[in-house]
Order: structure tokens, then sequence, then C-alpha cells
């Protein structure tokens, strides 16, 4: 079973539903939801926030931080899903941000990366990732790992998988 049809089966079992806002992504998290039969019941939709205008614009990003520290950082990410969470009305909210290249951005290498997941009751997580490989290896890294931390917090048992499988991709939580 994908991560993407475990979160949404694990959702639907809950009663509950997620949005995501995406910007190195691209689209590519809610592609894969969608390719999942019976999406629509959990899956509220998707904000592609590729811009940073509407990070802020749209899903409420302070235009401080992003200022400060640009549109890569940890920060950025949980106030992206807090805001499409906000902005779609779902449980549950997905972000995405970070360098998939050729080249640097923000002052950060390409392959970082932060995903970020907030849910009910003050849930908030991101984590950090550090990817290796080529641009298209880590938009595709970047949506499994968003997708299985949230699995993980609806206890859907995610697991670390070989960094080797993902074209020695590596993961660090902060």
């Amino acid at each position: 079973m994908t991560a993407a049809a475990r979160v949404l089966r694990l959702l639907g079992g809950r009663g509950e539903t997620l949005a995501v806002a995406e910007s190195l992504t691209g689209g590519l998290v809610a592609a894969e939801l969608t390719a999942v039969p019976g999406a629509s019941r959990s899956f509220r939709g998707s904000v592609t926030a590729y811009a940073t205008p509407l990070k802020r614009d749209v899903l409420g990003v302070d235009a401080t931080l992003l200022a400060e520290r640009g549109a890569v950082d940890p920060e950025v990410a949980a106030q992206m899903a807090a805001g499409v969470r906000r902005v779609l009305d779902a449980d549950w909210g997905l972000a995405t941000t970070g360098v998939a290249g050729p080249e640097p951005q923000d002052g950060q290498p390409v392959g970082t990366v932060y995903v970020a997941v907030v849910g009910p009751s003050g849930t908030e997580k991101v984590t950090a990732l550090r990817l290796n490989g080529e641009r298209a290896e880590i938009r595709h890294e970047s949506v499994r790992s968003v997708l299985e931390l949230l699995a993980g917090e609806l206890g859907g048992n995610a697991r670390a998988q070989d960094t080797e499988q993902h074209g020695g991709n590596g993961c660090l939580q902060p």
C-alpha cells in the first residue's frame, strides 16, 4: 500500500480531512493523493504556493519571517501547513518547502527541504530533510516523506525506509 493510500485509509477511519500546501513539490503531493480511488472522502484540496508572496497572501505565512529567513525554513513550513488547514477547512494540513535545484535558494543548498504536518489538538511536527540526487528525486522523496510524516502522526506505523532505496537520500530530524 502506498503512503498516500495508507494516509487516506487512516483519515477515513477517523472521519477526518486533509489539505496540502506545496512549494517545491508543485502539486505532486495532491497528485499522489488523488491517484487513490475514493480520495475525495478525506482530501479537501491543495494550494500550490510556489511564489513566496503566495505563501504570505494566501496561506498567511508571516511576512517578517519570510523577509528575514526566506521561504526555505522550518517555521515557514509549519505556518504553511497551519494556513492551508485553515483556508481549506481541514482537520490536518501538510506542507512542503525547500530547494529542489538546480541552484541554491535563500542561502540554502540544493536538497534542503522542510515538511510539516499540523493537526487537531495542537499537533505540529516539522521534519528537516537533507536530500541528495537530481531535482526529480528530491521532489519525489519530499512527497514520500511528508506523507510518511502524516501517517506517523495518525498512528499508521510510519516506517523509516532504507535510504539506499531512495537514491541515497538522507533525512535529519530536528
